[in-house]
């Protein structure tokens, strides 16, 4: 079955999309809270996961590995979470962080303004020049968080294999179009992309290991899997960090070999 991730601006109708599509196909609505407490049984609070899904760059400049240290526990709780299919994801950079895995559906849901400052001004009490503000700040944070962090443009058609407009389809109408996208062969699991699924959660879930175990938390790797075999590149920040990477490798479920390419100063 496949997994359905959701993009959308602030108050564009996401949460509702999801929970339809749900509905229609007996799927889990699964939504940012969720993967958040999901990522802060690693260790870390809630509050600062919840802001490195939404702070712009300008925020995340000063605080770089903390940033690459939250996300790399978000990619590893969403992955997990979504693992076995059948779920609906609305949140922040769904698309981008299950990347490579061809039975995920990527939606885009664009909503005019009349449509989101209506939710806003009923959800937060605030007033139309107020709701206006706020939508704005939010869609350029956004626009500048996935910039800064992937390179790419957040509102890009190239990025999803659906975009729909509400400015005409009611929420009703754009779930009956995505639903009969999800059911489509292209979308539904294969032996080979359920294989690749799994494969980035045991990456995900090894470079998350690595960020929080104490002798490995400075550093900053890449992390690929295949069918239990780990490869880690990345820069040591001194020699000793070698056997504490492989260590703490081995240490996680589903680790069958580890290949290191690592390296620091002193012997490149």
């Amino acid at each position: 079955m496949a997994v359905i991730t959701i993009s959308r601006g602030s108050f564009s109708g996401g949460k509702m999309l999801a929970e339809c599509l749900a509905k229609a196909l007996d799927y889990r609505c699964v939504d940012r809270d969720v993967i958040v407490e999901k990522a802060a049984a690693y260790g870390v609070p809630q509050e600062e996961l919840k802001d490195a899904l939404e702070k712009p760059p300008t925020f995340w400049d000063r605080f770089k590995h903390k940033k690459y240290v939250y996300l790399t526990l978000i990619q590893a709780a969403l992955a997990e979470e979504v693992q076995y299919g059948k779920a609906v994801y609305h949140g922040n950079a769904g698309h981008l962080l299950l990347r490579g895995i061809s039975h995920v559906l990527r939606a885009r849901i664009i909503a005019p303004m009349p449509f989101r400052l209506k939710i806003i001004e009923e959800r937060l009490k605030l007033s139309r020049n107020e709701a206006l503000s706020y939508i704005e700040k939010m869609d350029q944070d956004r626009r500048k968080w996935t910039q800064y962090l992937y390179g790419v443009e957040w509102d890009s058609p190239t990025l999803y294999d659906i975009v729909l407009n509400l400015e005409v389809l009611d929420i009703a109408a754009g779930c009956e179009i995505i639903a009969a996208a999800a059911r489509q062969p292209g979308f539904q699991e294969t032996p080979e992309s359920q294989a690749a699924m799994n494969d980035l959660v045991l990456a995900s879930r090894v470079r998350a290991n690595l960020a929080v175990s104490p002798a490995t938390s400075g550093l900053e790797v890449e992390v690929t899997a295949r069918a239990g075999a780990v490869s880690v590149k990345g820069k040591l920040t001194s020699r000793d960090q070698f056997g504490d990477v492989e260590t703490t490798v081995r240490k996680v479920p589903g680790v069958s070999s580890v290949k290191l390419d690592l390296y620091n100063e002193t012997n490149v």
